[in-house]
């Protein structure tokens, strides 16, 4: 008989070969589509500086994270996924605070026809 490249090993309290996907937490499902992803030269430099990430951001973005906006704006999101007739808008706080006192923000917005998802800074739209 051939050893395995790669045994199976137990994962506690489950025997091998046993895992069922309910088993697994994989998180929040996407939402809709983010279609063609771009960032504006600024943000991924502000981004950088932070040491924040740009796949968690989407990742947000995508699976409906929207505690950092106002009721209104989430609410409008939630339209927008369940309509699929107008964007839906991100707005995140990467640091606490800039030179002027205010937080450092990224937003990320997907088109209505979910054919591209830019993330930008406030003053790069």
């Amino acid at each position: 008989m051939r050893k395995s490249r790669h045994p199976s090993h137990p994962i506690a309290g489950i025997e091998p070969h046993t895992l069922r996907a309910d088993q697994i937490d994989l998180g929040p499902p996407a939402l809709f589509s983010l279609g063609h992803v771009v960032a504006t030269p600024a943000a991924l430099a502000l981004i950088q500086e932070h040491r924040a990430s740009v796949p968690e951001l989407l990742h947000r973005h995508l699976t409906g994270d929207w505690q950092e906006m106002c009721k209104p704006d989430r609410d409008a999101n939630w339209v927008a996924v369940l309509e699929g007739e107008t964007r839906v808008f991100s707005s995140f706080d990467i640091a606490p605070k800039n030179q002027a006192g205010k937080p450092v923000k990224i937003w990320v917005i997907t088109e209505w026809d979910r054919s591209v998802t830019t993330v930008l800074r406030p003053e790069d739209y």
